[in-house]
């Protein structure tokens, strides 16, 4: 045994529980393990497997100097975004997206799923840049590249050869964008079938407008029947869920749970984004996972985007993220605060099918100390993570404040 935490709280708030680490996995969970590895007091805290980013965009991140918002639109975001990523390179975007790894990374993100656009415009070379992210991040975090085609598939000849490279050089998923194509059931069907063709997974943005008008997200989920992909399908956003009739939500979310069909909140983006339209009583556009999570519907909280055109705010904080959505989705029960916890850590492994992940014996000894004493306190009070550990070992460490009450610490000249 290598080391051992001591004196830690579970999420449930029980405690005091030692772990066991050994080989970078943890080894053993219980009471008076006996070792005389190096000992880590967790002060009574709370230790939490690593936070999970199931939906973010490393190669568009920090644009915001680049960029000149006039609307806040969707269709003003990806016409910027597109100005913007035609003079991107393969080293701008690794200085762009490792100035924010070091800052989610701080912030307890140990696992993500990044979105990554290939089209005529921009080629690999956002690709480049995020893979070698990748490689040369590994001692802090694991990352997932998902290929997607943000300017349209069948109207934007050239992407989908583009999304078939991205795939041969590794990605593990695939996303989609059916509300921008000129036939958007042509893309979603058109996505399914290159994810049966190299067996990844899939990850759509689906469903964000203004109103209910046009869904696709039963269609997403009769696709997923028929191709048997229950279980390896997530949809972000899905801001038109948030403006349906209960009985029809109701409905939806049933179909979801039924087909295997996940769903990623983006409060941040979707808020910024949403009701743009609208002169009074502007709707959130975010949509409640509460009553999914209940039909049985997989959910995950994520942050999407950082300063750029989508989202013009942010620094990768992802339990800032769930307090955001908290606030927003009037979540006040202990139980439901924590399973906004749940979202940033076990639901969203399941979601990316992690097999590896989790605080428990065998499991990847990726772990966070946590601020606060149970994880609905995490979430209402928005936690300060104090160390961080990737595989066994330690990869950040945040102090406390020291406050100076007397007078023999003021300044003099």
């Amino acid at each position: 045994m290598e080391c051992v935490i001591r004196n830690a709280r579970l999420a449930d708030g029980s405690g005091p529980i030692e772990i066991g680490i050994a080989e970078g996995r943890i080894v053993a969970i219980g009471h008076d393990i006996n070792s005389d590895a190096q000992q880590i007091d967790a002060g009574g805290c709370l230790v939490v497997p690593g936070l999970v980013e199931t939906h973010f965009h490393l190669d568009k991140t920090c644009i915001m100097d680049r960029c000149q918002p006039r609307d806040g639109t969707v269709a003003e975001a990806v016409k910027l975004t597109s100005a913007a990523k035609s003079h991107f390179t393969p080293e701008d975007v690794y200085a762009r997206g490792s100035h924010i790894l070091e800052r989610a990374i701080g912030w307890g993100t140990m696992r993500m799923r990044t979105h990554v656009e290939v089209d005529p415009g921009i080629g690999m070379r956002g690709f480049e840049g995020v893979q070698q992210l990748a490689k040369d991040f590994r001692w802090g975090m694991d990352i997932e590249l998902c290929v997607f085609p943000q300017e349209g598939l069948l109207n934007n000849p050239g992407t989908d050869e583009l999304l078939i490279e991205g795939l041969r050089r590794g990605a593990k998923a695939i996303g989609a964008v059916p509300y921008i194509d000129s036939d958007p059931r042509g893309q979603i069907d058109r996505i399914f079938e290159i994810a049966r063709d190299f067996d990844v997974d899939i990850d759509m943005h689906l469903d964000m407008g203004d109103t209910p008008d046009g869904m696709q997200v039963e269609y997403v989920c009769r696709k997923a029947d028929e191709f048997g992909w229950g279980g390896r399908v997530a949809v972000g956003h899905v801001t038109q869920m948030s403006l349906v009739a209960p009985d029809r939500f109701r409905q939806i979310a049933k179909t979801l749970a039924n087909a295997g069909v996940a769903v990623s909140v983006l409060p941040a983006t979707d808020l910024y984004l949403m009701g743009r339209k609208a002169d009074c009583c502007v709707p959130r556009g975010v949509t409640k996972a509460e009553p999914l999570r209940e039909a049985g519907v997989l959910c995950s909280i994520s942050t999407n985007n950082v300063l750029n055109p989508f989202t013009p705010y942010g620094d990768g904080n992802l339990l800032r993220m769930a307090n955001l959505y908290a606030n927003v989705c009037q979540v006040a029960r202990s139980d439901e605060l924590s399973g906004c916890l749940d979202m940033i850590t076990t639901d969203a492994a399941k979601l990316m099918r992690l097999t590896d992940y989790g605080l428990r014996v065998g499991a990847k000894a990726d772990l966070i100390l946590l601020d606060a004493k149970d994880a609905a306190t995490s979430i209402a009070a928005l936690a300060q993570p104090l160390w961080g550990m990737k595989a066994g070992k330690v990869s950040f460490t945040r102090s406390r404040p020291v406050f100076y009450r007397s007078s023999e610490h003021v300044c003099s000249h």
